[in-house]
């Protein structure tokens, strides 16, 4: 009989190009019994994991959920009480809008020995990976991080304290929103803060577009931009070299085209 060693490993998968995992990450996928893998965790990670290792999908995005998250909880618990070795690979970072904590919690309510490997996180990376930073000095003195979508389908209501302070905002998973955040911006007067929208950042097939944003409905549009895409709002995405066009656009007095 094998000794069976239940154990969680929450490991962060990155913004999506497969090499920007950790190490300790990436040793994690090695050594797994079960992974249950997310929509937003690159595939190619999968074939680092051993020959017999039990791949199981439970990702979700906008419109398409294959397994609620108490599911998802129940199924950490029975792999990890069968098999042992569980890893939880989740796009980004685990604990950034990731339900990561709620799934540690679940399984140490079982006495499921618990570890959390970090993963970088797409509100940082992905802006990062396109030369725009999140802090610069004399630019920007922070930056808010802010989910497009609450559990109750709403935008995050932190936005409008955000838009008083002079920081970037970075918005994970606002697609659906994208009038709202123009709004709230508009209403304060800033409507013409820099605004870029990546889609698939980091990934060869990735997208950016880049305006204001009291536009952002228009960026998406002449890009063809959708989900998975991340939001960046503030005057750090001056630093883009598309945004150069932008720029003497606005210095001339015109608006940017729809």
């Amino acid at each position: 009989m094998q000794n069976i060693h239940p154990k969680l490993i929450l490991v962060g998968a990155g913004p999506g190009d497969p090499e920007l995992i950790t190490v300790k990450g990436l040793k994690a996928i090695q050594q797994a019994r079960v992974i249950l893998y997310d929509a937003l965790s690159n595939n190619e990670l999968l074939e680092h994991a051993p020959c017999n290792c039990l791949k199981r999908f439970v990702g979700k995005r906008a419109g398409m959920h294959v397994y609620s998250q108490d599911e998802i909880n129940r199924m950490i618990v029975k792999y990890a009480l069968t098999y042992g070795n569980v890893v939880r690979l989740k796009g980004g970072d685990s604990f950034v809008f990731g339900r990561g904590q709620e799934e540690l919690a679940f399984a140490q309510q079982f006495n499921i020995d618990t570890e959390v490997i970090p993963g970088i996180s797409s509100a940082i990376s992905v802006p990062a990976f396109n030369g725009i930073p999140v802090t610069a000095r004399n630019v920007s003195e922070g930056f808010w991080v802010l989910t497009g979508t609450t559990q109750n389908g709403n935008l995050a209501r932190d936005l409008d304290h955000a838009i008083q302070v002079k920081t970037t905002v970075v918005i994970l998973m606002g697609m659906s929103k994208l009038e709202e955040i123009s709004s709230a911006y508009i209403a304060q007067g800033k409507g013409n803060t820099p605004a870029a929208i990546i889609q698939n950042g980091t990934l060869p097939n990735q997208k950016v577009g880049v305006g204001t944003v009291g536009e952002l409905a228009a960026i998406a549009s002449r890009g063809d931009l959708r989900n998975p895409a991340i939001i960046v709002v503030g005057e750090v995405v001056r630093f883009h070299e598309a945004f150069q066009s932008v720029k003497e656009k606005l210095a001339a007095g015109f608006k940017i085209a729809v």
